[in-house]
């Protein structure tokens, strides 16, 4: 009589288990969908990284050009703007982190630009109190860009210096595919 019983505990728990498995994957399957809608579409896909071609700025100059629905102003600074950047306490200034995705670390102007000369400055053009598009071409007190909307100063490093703005401008995800072609993203 035990023999019987063996054989039908393995049944039963056998049973159970395959109830388990198929109530697993048909739940899988009905919660799948709804999981893979909240991916980003192809086209959002296509456009998480861009070439932009800097091989005709000239030195003390910018361009602004639109990735993921915001601006980027990419600066070819001057050594006068690198020498300022440089020259600045990090003491002096309200945000003192980096705020570089390609080089995480103090706000020091090594951190900020893009290559080691630090004549590139990329950064997100999005002002970091209400969104604003801060102007550039030296016309914040500080020599780099200005948000006029509330009144907020940034270097020419891109980072805070006055104003309500409670961070330094982002830097993101870069790098030179070759010498006039950079990546973002």
């Amino acid at each position: 009589m035990s023999q019987a019983n063996d054989t039908a505990g393995t049944r039963r728990d056998f049973l159970y288990v395959a109830t388990a498995a198929t109530g697993a994957v048909t739940a899988g399957a009905a919660v799948w969908p709804l999981i893979n809608q909240m991916n980003p579409s192809a086209d959002v896909q296509a456009l998480s990284s861009i070439e932009v071609a800097i091989g005709d700025v000239e030195v003390g100059t910018q361009v602004t050009v639109k990735w993921l629905g915001k601006p980027v102003f990419i600066r070819h600074r001057t050594a006068q703007e690198i020498e300022a950047a440089r020259n600045t306490d990090l003491a002096e200034l309200k945000d003192t982190d980096s705020r570089n995705a390609n080089a995480p670390g103090e706000a020091i102007d090594a951190n900020r630009a893009i290559d080691e000369n630090g004549e590139w400055l990329v950064m997100m053009g999005v002002c970091t109190h209400l969104g604003c598009v801060p102007l550039g071409n030296a016309s914040g007190e500080f020599g780099g860009w200005f948000c006029p909307c509330h009144g907020s100063h940034y270097d020419t490093a891109g980072r805070i210096r006055k104003g309500p703005a409670p961070r330094n401008l982002d830097v993101p995800l870069t790098a030179f595919v070759d010498e006039t072609t950079i990546k973002l993203g």
